[in-house]
C-alpha cells in the first residue's frame, strides 16, 4: 500500500534517477539526515552515479552538500567517492568525506548544529537549491510525517527552491506521533522555545511543506545504517565508573538532586558506557535532553529508570534499530524527536540544567579542549553539537582515553593544537586513569589536577616537568607556557610517530 495518500503528489512519483536529474553543477543540495539516521538513500546514490558519468566525460559536476549532521555511506560515503562535493557543512564523519577533505579536494565549515539551519535561511550559506528529504508518509492533506531524524529538514524545504522527497516504507509508521515539529523563525521575530521539561511538547507532529515546491518523490524501503557499537572495554568501563561516582558525590553534596539533572551524551563508545553505568546505579527517574538516542538510552527506558528522551535522532546499532521499528508505537510514549535547532538550543540547554557529556582528541594542561583536529590540520569529524551543548550546561564534561595509537598520542598535552572548548567552558576532564573537576580553580592548579589526575603515567612526569619550568620561564604567572615548547610534542609526533621524547 502506497504511503502517498495525496492525490496530487502521486503524480511526482519517479525513479531516483530521474529526481537526481533536477540537481545540476554548482548547486546547493540540503539532505536529511543525522548520524546515519533519516537520510536519503536512493537519490545520493543515483547523483553520485550521474557526476561520475559527468566527470568521464570532462564535464564539471560538484555540489554543496548541507545536512543535520553526519549521514552514511550512500550519502556522504558515494558522492565524495566520486569527487562531487565543493562544500561540506555542518558535520561528517564519513571516511571518505573526511579523506576528501583533508586532501582539499571537498571544502569544509566547521559549524555549531544548532547554527547551521539558521544561517541557511539567513543567507550567510548562499542560495539552498534544492532539498532531498526522506519522510515516513505523506498524508492525505500534504503533510509530511517525519522519518527516524529530524535534524534540519524543516530548515531545508522552507530554505530550497526545489523539494524532492524519498518515502521510506522501511520506517515505521509507529513514528508518527513521536516527532515535535516547531519553527522558532529569525530575527527579529524569533520565538521562544517555551519547554521547561524534556518531556514538554509544543508543536506538531508533521512537517508541512509548499506542495508547489514538490518536483519529485521517491518511494524506497532501504534500512538506516548507523555503525554497530564496539564491547565494552575496560578503559570505557573506568571512564563511566569515574563519572557516576562524580554525580554521586555532586548529589550528595546537594549540588544536584536525586534524579540529576536532564542528561546530554555524545556519540560513542564511551558515552553508551555511561549510560550503561546509569541502568545499573543508583539513579532513578532519570530523563534526557540531547541530540541522538543510543542503545543504552534505550535500555534506560526500558528498565523505566529513564522516563522521557528528547533529541533530534537516533543513533542505534542495528540490533536496536529493528527494536525501536517494532516498538514504535511504544516509545513514542517515552521519546521525543525536535528540530536540532530545538534539540540544541543554548536557551533550553541552560534553562534544563542539562549534563553535558562529549569526547574529545585531546585537552591541554589547562583544560582547553580539541575536539576536532588531529595534530592541529587534519579534521577529523566535526564539532557537531558538543559546543552548543559545553558553553550551555550545568555541568560540562568531557571523556577519552588517556592515550591513543597504542600509546604513541597523549589526550593531555602542554598546549593543545586546535581550539575548539576553551577552557571558561570546561568544567570536568575525565579519562580511565581519573577525573579532574576544574569548577573554581585558577589555571595554575587546574594545571596540578589535571596532569595527577588525567594524563597516562608514561606521560605525567613529562607534563609535570614542562608544567615547572614553565612556572618559571613564562611570561606571566596566570597561565604559564613556554612557546617554543608548547607544541612540541606534536611535532615530535609528526617527525617520529610517537609523543614520548
Amino acid at each position: 500500500m502506497s504511503r502517498i495518500a495525496h492525490a496530487g503528489l502521486r503524480s511526482k512519483i519517479c525513479t531516483a534517477d530521474e529526481a537526481a536529474s533536477f540537481i545540476k553543477n554548482g548547486m546547493n543540495v540540503g539532505f536529511s539526515g543525522f548520524t546515519g539516521a533519516g537520510y536519503p538513500k536512493a537519490v545520493p546514490v543515483a547523483l553520485a552515479a550521474q557526476i561520475k558519468a559527468a566527470h568521464e566525460r570532462g564535464e564539471a559536476f560538484m555540489i554543496g552538500a548541507f545536512t543535520g549532521a553526519s549521514t552514511a555511506p550512500e550519502l556522504d560515503g558515494a558522492l565524495a567517492e566520486v569527487d562531487g562535493i565543493s562544500y561540506r557543512m555542518p558535520y561528517q564523519s564519513d571516511p571518505q568525506m573526511r579523506s576528501k577533505i583533508n586532501a582539499g579536494i571537498s571544502g569544509y565549515a566547521d559549524i555549531h548544529l544548532s547554527h547551521s539551519g539558521p544561517q541557511t535561511l539567513a543567507g550567510f550559506q548562499g542560495k539552498l537549491d534544492v532539498a532531498v528529504i526522506e519522510v515516513t508518509a505523506i498524508l492525505e492533506n500534504g503533510e509530511l510525517v517525519p522519518s527516524s531524524s529530524m535534524g534540519n529538514n524543516t530548515a531545508w524545504m522552507t530554505a530550497a527552491d526545489k523539494v524532492i522527497l524519498e518515502v521510506n516504507s522501511w520506517q515505521s509508521m509507529d513514528l508518527f506521533g513521536m516527532h515535535d515539529v516547531y519553527d522558532i523563525g529569525l530575527p527579529p521575530f524569533r520565538k521562544p522555545v517555551e519547554l521547561t521539561h524534556p518531556g514538554d511538547r509544543i508543536g506538531t507532529t508533521t512537517m508541512k511543506v509548499d506542495l508547489n515546491k514538490v518536483i519529485a518523490i521517491v518511494e524506497t524501503d532501504a534500512e538506516d545504517r548507523n555503525t554497530p557499537f564496539k564491547p565494552l572495554d575496560d578503559e570505557s568501563r573506568l571512564i563511566a565508573g569515574h563519572l557516576l561516582d562524580f554525580l554521586t558525590n555532586e548529589v550528595t553534596q546537594g549540588r544536584l538532586p536525586k534524579n540529576l539533572l536532564p542528561l546530554q551524551s555524545g556519540v560513542g563508545n564511551i558515552a553508551n558506557a555511561v549510560l550503561a553505568g546509569l541502568l545499573e546505579g543508583p539513579f532513578e527517574n532519570l530523563t534526557s535532553y540531547t541530540e541522538v538516542i543510543q542503545d543504552g538510552m534505550v535500555d534506560l527506558l526500558d528498565s523505566g529508570k529513564m522516563t522521557v528522551a528528547s533529541a533530534t535522532a537516533f543513533s542505534l546499532s542495528p540490533e536496536y534499530a529493528k527494536k525501536m521499528n517494532d516498538n514504535a508505537a511504544d516509545y513514542r510514549q517515552k521519546i521525543i524527536l525536535r528540530p536540532q535547532e530545538v534539540s540544541n538550543h543554548p536557551e533550553m540547554i541552560r534553562r534544563l540544567g542539562v549534563i553535558a557529556t562529549n569526547g574529545l582528541i585531546e585537552a591541554d594542561i589547562y583544560g582547553n579542549v580539541n575536539s576536532t583536529h588531529i595534530m592541529g590540520s587534519r579534521m577529523q569529524n566535526g564539532i557537531g553539537g558538543s559546543g552548543d551543548f559545553t558553553r550551555n550546561a550545568y555541568i560540562s564534561s568531557f571523556v577519552t582515553p588517556s592515550t591513543a595509537k597504542g600509546g604513541a598520542i597523549s589526550a593531555i598535552v602542554p598546549m593543545v593544537s586546535h581550539h575548539d572548548h576553551t577552557e571558561h567552558d570546561v568544567a570536568v576532564i575525565i579519562t580511565e586513569q581519573g577525573l579532574a573537576d576544574l569548577r573554581g580553580l585558577s589555571p595554575q592548579k587546574r594545571a596540578k589536577v589535571v596532569i595527577e589526575n588525567c594524563a597516562h603515567p608514561d606521560y605525567k612526569p613529562a607534563l609535570l616537568d614542562y608544567y615547572e619550568r614553565a612556572v618559571k620561564v613564562a611570561n606571566g604567572q596566570q597561565t604559564p607556557h613556554i612557546l617554543n615548547e608548547a607544541l612540541s610534542w606534536h611535532a615530535r609526533f609528526l617527525e617520529t610517530g610517537t609523543m614520548k621524547a
